[in-house]
């Protein structure tokens, strides 16, 4: 039986031709990723009035009277609405006050 030696023959210790390098670059899926903003939808529910959706985005996004009242009509008629967009950070916090609300509030990469 032969023996191995401990030191490859090309000098580096520990590694084959087969090991993964670790480097400082990013995937390019990952860069791509982070430019996608991310937009909040909120969802018709069978349990708030139309006049609370309306406060809870006046409330939470300064929306005006109007444009909340769009964007609640938008939930009531078909369903769902975008109420916010930026980056995955903002997005989750705006769905854990809306949820904080009473609000169905869900997430999701804008495509």
């Amino acid at each position: 039986m032969a023996s191995a030696s401990l030191f490859p023959q090309n000098g580096w210790v520990g590694q084959t031709e087969n090991s993964p390098t670790i480097t400082d670059d990013q995937s390019p899926g990952s860069i791509a990723d982070e430019d996608i903003p991310w937009v909040v939808l909120v969802w018709n529910d069978p349990i708030n009035l139309m006049s609370y959706v309306v406060h809870v985005l006046q409330r939470l996004f300064g929306y005006s009277s109007d444009k909340a009242t769009q964007l609640m009509l938008d939930v009531h008629n078909k369903g769902r609405a975008v109420v916010s967009n930026g980056s995955r950070e903002k997005a989750e916090l705006d769905v854990f006050r809306l949820h904080e609300y009473g609000l169905w509030a869900t997430m999701q990469k804008d495509v």
